[in-house]
């Protein structure tokens, strides 16, 4: 049998199955079913391209994970989990994207020849990759079950990282410091935005400080002029101009681990209004790091970044931050907590956030992002790109 070259030592990802049962155990679930496959990754070390199709991972009462899934990708489960082969199920061909026949049939034979067809059973009722229809056929085929939402439940878990983990973020956040730098480098007014865009993908996978990169969960975002006034556009072959600002919103990314970071680009003089907005958000981004601290509630840090903000004569009605880490497309969000009113999770040593305090004007945009850490005695900015808006010509 040829071992898995693992991300994590075997006795984390133990320690990571310890709190996951702590947490069922407390919600009353005796099963969990996992689907989403940033929290299959975590507890079990699989890493694969297989999210498009059904897969889970099955903890039970007792014993080590059961990784289900596309028979073909059972063999990618046997190169990454740490679990030994006989905790690798994989399902036949046929249930494949056929409206006569659903995987979750064959998942329900699992649980039930594990004896498990009788326990309340959690399910992550809200994620990108669970259906109506999984959650239909398994419901049929498994009449004697209780159900739970067991929405978050792993993703809680996550909140807090290890040595390791923030050591792989920190690679991350080298690499997204190289991909800015090569915007800042390359980028000039005429140059295609899809060639500037190849320029930041060749950043990215090519890694940084001899550390490869990942594939990130969301494609770089690099809207201009108008268009930068949405936030979520992507880009195409149009030219780069005076007088226009571009922000880039795009992550380092290194073993799925996220360090998301955006700057604002500007050819020529920017605008009155733009250095304003530039100076309102630097101060306000600083009032929230103050607040960034163990003890301290997650609405800390958006209640003094906003307080700021707004005496500046801007407003920001969306979240300015959310969890980051381990993540698969289309988030690279942890998706738990976030920044902003009425938040009262408590803010803990280990939890990593991507500061988000991103202004929308009517012709453009100022994004001035971080991925921050929480430290023992307050909050440490992951990156070391300079924070402001970045002016060429």
């Amino acid at each position: 049998m040829t071992t898995p070259k693992l991300a994590f030592s075997v006795q984390e990802y133990e320690t990571r199955i310890a709190k996951t049962r702590k947490s069922m155990e407390a919600a009353g679930i005796q099963t969990l079913v996992i689907t989403d496959p940033a929290n299959m990754a975590w507890l079990t070390g699989y890493d694969g391209w297989s999210f498009y199709v059904h897969q889970a991972v099955v903890l039970g009462p007792t014993g080590l994970p059961l990784w289900w899934g596309r028979a073909m990708d059972g063999l990618g489960a046997k190169r990454t989990v740490f679990m030994s082969h006989d905790h690798i199920f994989g399902y036949e061909d046929i249930y494949v994207q056929n409206p006569e026949k659903h995987p979750m049939q064959d998942l329900a034979q699992l649980v039930a020849a594990q004896g498990w067809q009788n326990t309340r059973i959690g399910l992550e009722m809200d994620n990108y990759y669970f259906t109506a229809a999984a959650y239909l056929s398994l419901v049929q085929a498994l009449p004697e079950a209780a159900w739970a939402d067991a929405n978050g439940l792993v993703n809680w878990q996550r909140a807090v990282k290890s040595e390791t983990e923030i050591t792989y973020m920190r690679r991350a956040a080298k690499i997204v410091e190289k991909m800015h730098a090569t915007i800042l480098e390359t980028a000039t007014p005429g140059m295609k935005k899809n060639d500037l865009v190849a320029n930041i993908y060749h950043a990215a996978i090519s890694g940084a400080d001899g550390h490869w990169g990942d594939y990130p969960s969301i494609v770089p975002l690099a809207p201009s002029g108008a268009d930068a006034s949405a936030p979520h556009l992507t880009w195409d072959d149009a030219e780069l101009k005076v007088g226009e600002a571009t922000f880039f919103e795009i992550a380092g990314v290194h073993r799925r681990y996220h360090a998301p970071q955006s700057r604002t680009l500007f050819f020529g003089e920017p605008p009155k209004k733009y250095r304003e907005a530039e100076n309102a958000v630097l101060e306000a981004v600083a009032a929230g790091m103050a607040k960034a601290k163990p003890g301290n509630f997650a609405e800390d840090i958006a209640i003094a970044f906003n307080t700021t903000l707004n005496k500046s004569g801007f407003e920001k009605d969306s979240r300015c931050g959310y969890p980051i880490g381990l993540s698969y497309p289309p988030d690279w969000g942890e998706r738990t907590y976030s920044l902003r009113k009425n938040d009262k999770t408590v803010l803990e040593a280990g939890m990593t956030f991507h500061f988000m305090p991103a202004l929308w004007l009517d012709d453009g945009a100022i994004e001035i992002t971080e991925p921050v850490l929480i430290t023992e005695t307050g909050a440490e900015n992951l990156c070391n790109t300079p924070a402001q808006l970045a002016v060429k010509g």
